[in-house]
């Protein structure tokens, strides 16, 4: 995908807690696409929502065009409190998010680092997002993540057992995950997105099987 020559949205990664160090699929699909962007943070350990969020609108302004939020964890926590405030302007810059395992900062087992981060966003999301979560992500459960995406008004890709979907859980290069990405991207550039939207189910598996995303 090369946003620049085929005129689609530029990916913007948006990394979880400590970063997407070598071997996460973030940093693969950046390695591969060096003109796609990335959110950088002052501090990836001990991280503050304020900044976290504040990194991500300084990204979405110096974007030159439009927007495609490709997030991971922590990163997708981020994003929906940006884009529960984020100026109009800029919200119109994102024709989608790819949220993938959102981290779970309200779970009683969170680490005291990302407590600042709760309570998360549960209103409807002003762009088109697609969830996807796991049947067996210690960072979130399946049901958490379907209420979630049922009030932020996401579609949501049910993942089967594959963990938090990082090197951790057996996920590299992911590349069932950018196919999910690009049809996600043909959908958006589809006249009838929004007439489709209401009428797909909440919860889809888009075509794919649980072994498919674990790859």
């Amino acid at each position: 995908m090369s946003p620049q020559s085929e005129g689609i949205p530029v990916p913007v990664l948006v990394p979880g807690w400590h970063g997407s160090g070598t071997g996460h699929w973030q940093a693969i699909w950046r390695s591969e696409h060096p003109d796609w962007r990335r959110v950088e943070q002052r501090d990836w350990i001990t991280p503050n929502c304020g900044d976290w969020v504040g990194a991500l609108d300084q990204a979405v302004e110096e974007c030159p065009g439009r927007v495609m939020i490709v997030a991971h964890s922590l990163g997708c926590v981020a994003f929906v409190h940006w884009a529960s405030f984020a100026r109009e302007r800029l919200r119109r810059k994102v024709d989608g998010a790819l949220l993938v395992a959102p981290a779970d900062v309200e779970r009683e087992s969170v680490p005291r680092e990302l407590r600042g981060f709760a309570p998360i966003p549960k209103c409807r999301i002003p762009v088109p997002t697609l969830v996807i979560a796991s049947e067996n992500d210690p960072c979130m459960s399946f049901p958490m993540a379907r209420s979630l995406a049922a009030r932020w008004n996401s579609d949501l890709v049910n993942a089967g057992a594959a963990g938090h979907i990082n090197v951790a859980s057996g996920h590299g290069p992911w590349p069932a995950g950018k196919i999910l990405l690009r049809g996600f991207l043909r959908d958006l550039a589809a006249p009838v997105l929004e007439t489709s939207r209401k009428l797909r189910p909440q919860s889809s598996r888009l075509g794919c099987n649980p072994g498919a995303l674990t790859s």
